[in-house]
């Protein structure tokens, strides 16, 4: 007779729903201040939590901060596997980029850090980070590489150049400052920053562009 897994004490489950609301605070914080910015005093004060309890889970900053950002990779992989697989390359790639460009408007984290920043070293040195980091892009470069043979992509561009301008564009702040313009629903604004990385700004023949609200005016419904 098979013995039933033990299930973790409740001090255990208390200590890992902690954790992972750190980790959750911290990703938040690290979207809104940087990583140079926030401190673990924030982190604390988000949380509600006394700072010395920080440390019963992570070893500092750096530690935690790895740890926030490791917890975005993991979220981009359970997007990916939660796509379609009836969709085209190019629908998949362009369900990603409005993914990722969504979470700035909850002021989540981009998935890529400037390369300034304190945290680039840290995760250099997480395996966990890099390891999940190519996992993920190997999946995205296959969509890259359908597309281009679909003919939906220029397949000049190496993929590499592709996958790296659409991650650069979690970090694009366009949905941010054209929501502050308070002129457009957030739906208006995913649905442009897909289409003018997609599609360039080059004018289409026979296409024209939809007309920007003036300033001071109400936006059109759907906008």
């Amino acid at each position: 007779m098979n013995t039933p897994p033990s299930r973790p004490s409740f001090k255990a489950q208390m200590h890992q729903a902690r954790e992972e609301a750190i980790v959750a605070a911290a990703g938040r914080l690290l979207g809104e201040k940087g990583f140079e910015a926030m401190t673990l005093d924030d982190v604390a004060a988000e949380v509600g939590v006394a700072k010395a309890s920080l440390y019963k889970h992570f070893a500092g900053k750096d530690d935690l901060c790895a740890a926030a950002m490791v917890h975005a990779v993991d979220r981009l992989q359970g997007f990916l596997q939660s796509v379609p697989p009836g969709q085209s390359a190019i629908e998949r790639l362009q369900a990603l980029l409005r993914w990722m460009l969504s979470l700035q408007l909850t002021d989540e984290m981009p998935l890529l850090l400037s390369r300034n920043s304190g945290l680039a070293g840290p995760l250099r040195d997480c395996e966990r980070y890099q390891a999940s980091l190519q996992t993920a892009s190997a999946r995205i470069t296959t969509w890259i590489v359908e597309a281009q043979e679909a003919g939906q992509l220029n397949a000049q561009w190496p993929p590499d150049v592709v996958l790296w301008a659409l991650l650069a564009r979690s970090a694009d702040p366009l949905p941010a400052m054209l929501r502050a313009t308070g002129r457009y629903t957030d739906a208006r604004i995913l649905d442009w920053a897909v289409e003018t990385c997609f599609g360039g700004l080059a004018a289409q023949q026979g296409v024209s562009a939809p007309a920007a609200p003036a300033p001071g005016c109400s936006p059109a419904p759907g906008y």
